[in-house]
């Protein structure tokens, strides 16, 4: 068992993940709470980049009126003003390869009241639309990975490719890169994340101790890209990105950022400085999509990525291995998307408390020290009815009864120990330097009963493949 309290080659698939709608969700949430005046200052202070440009509206996706709106964000491998000294800091090495490292469709519903993040393989394999090829043929239609449309034909591709490989409509179109990405988390002061397992990645330079750190940009951005991370490389690296995501929507509801217009200002430039978008996003389409933001919670948002049927297809020659897509199951999703639909199953919360620590990794000895026949066994079973691996049989103190239960632990398992004194109300913590991973307690004689708890998340590298809402994936 691993302490709880822990101080805190280049990826090759979805490398900007959380930082592009992490970025991005900073900048409209920023704009919705000081008026039109900020807003347009953020408007024209966004590069524009022509991201429409000569697509035909009787070729794309019908949207219906009233169906949310949709974003798709894209992280470019743009490395551009980051000197040398910045780039092995930030263990982003090599050469640069002008496509996209990442595509995530955000869906903002049409009650403005939930928030969709689709992410796309980059390696995906995908019809691309007809094309012009830079400096070649006129009129060029053939199949490739999605990634590749942004060097075959820019944004207005990507934009296409995306479109007719999911069938959804792109109202806008937002593109960030390394430096936005670091910048932005450093304006927030940093960003929380946890994780289970110790994680070590030494292509990324990442090395992540169990338990929850709060990460500067630089530590995020190595985060974000590791993928050479156990067995789960690219899939995993997805998980970690929605799991930042959700962290970066909490830390804005809790720190007051908002409302805080030194910090607002700070968050606002490191986004403005290299943030580029369509020369369609209005004023108010940042104040619409602002005001929605605001109102999500982790609860609000919900995050998933495109069913894979064969993750190392290689039906192509040309391009090597890619992602082949389950064609039904992503059709099914691509329709909850166009209908406006969760993606997600937005449970109900039980009468449970929730704690910090699933209990079933919790080692647990328990001493009647009450003075009272039996309260140490019926203490016991109710622990381990409750989760907590209990070790049984509990010993009678000797001596006169205490009247208070106390928890003896190890502080670096402080949160597994606030996890038990949420299920004893009443008990008081007593941290002994040295004591282990098992926690030792004594009943005192106003033990009542043991309340029930049930962990929030059990982790990072515990969340599920499909779609998972927001309070899912964030730290206890």
């Amino acid at each position: 068992m691993s302490p709880d309290e822990t101080p805190g080659p280049r990826p090759r698939f979805h490398r900007w993940g959380m930082r592009l709608v992490g970025v991005v969700s900073c900048a409209v949430l920023a704009t919705s709470g000081f008026g039109w005046a900020v807003v347009d200052h953020v408007n024209q202070g966004i590069d524009r980049v022509d991201a429409f440009q000569g697509i035909k509206e009787h070729e794309r996706p019908v949207k219906e009126k009233d169906k949310g709106l949709n974003f798709l964000l894209v992280g470019v491998d743009g490395r551009d003003g980051l000197s040398r000294g910045e780039l092995r800091h930030l263990h982003a090495g090599g050469t640069a390869c002008n496509c996209t490292d990442s595509l995530m469709v955000l869906h903002v519903s049409g009650d403005r009241r939930r928030l969709s993040v689709v992410s796309l393989p980059r390696d995906s394999y995908v019809e691309f639309p007809d094309h012009d090829e830079p400096g070649g043929a006129k009129g060029v239609h053939h199949p490739g990975k999605i990634n590749a449309a942004y060097a075959h034909g820019g944004p207005s591709l990507t934009v296409r490719t995306v479109e007719k490989a999911t069938g959804i409509h792109i109202d806008h179109y937002l593109e960030v890169n390394f430096r936005t990405f670091v910048n932005t988390v450093d304006a927030l002061g940093g960003v929380e994340v946890c994780t289970m397992t110790p994680l070590r990645d030494d292509y990324s330079g990442l090395d992540l101790p169990s338990g929850t750190t709060v990460l500067d940009g630089a530590g995020s951005l190595r985060y974000v890209r590791a993928r050479h991370i156990g067995g789960s490389s690219d899939f995993g690296r997805i998980r970690r990105q929605q799991h930042f995501l959700a962290q970066v929507i909490g830390r804005l509801h809790s720190t007051g950022v908002l409302m805080n217009p030194a910090r607002l200002t700070r968050v606002v430039d490191a986004v403005l400085s290299s943030v580029r978008a369509d020369r369609e996003l209005s004023s108010t389409d940042l104040v619409t999509l602002g005001t929605a933001m605001r109102r999500f919670a982790p609860s609000g948002s919900e995050f998933t990525q495109v069913p894979v049927a064969d993750a190392d297809y290689r039906g192509d020659p040309a391009w090597g291995s890619s992602v082949l897509w389950d064609r039904v199951r992503a059709e099914a999703l691509f329709a909850k998307v166009r209908g406006d639909r969760p993606l997600a199953r937005h449970h109900h919360r039980s009468r449970a408390k929730s704690v910090p620590i699933d209990p079933r990794g919790i080692l647990v000895r328990v001493y009647n020290a009450s003075g009272v026949p039996g309260e140490g066994v019926r203490a016991e079973r109710q622990l381990s009815a409750t989760g907590f691996a209990t070790t049984g049989d509990p010993e009678a103190v000797a001596g006169p009864g205490v009247t208070r239960t106390v928890i003896t632990y190890d502080p670096r398992w402080d949160r597994s120990a606030r996890t038990l004194a949420t299920a004893l109300p009443g008990a008081r913590l007593n941290p002994v330097a040295g004591h282990g991973p098992l926690m030792q307690v004594f009943i005192g004689s106003a033990f009542d009963r043991v309340t029930r708890v049930r962990a929030e998340t059990r982790g990072v590298s515990e969340n599920p493949d499909d779609a998972v809402t927001g309070d899912q994936v964030v730290c206890p």
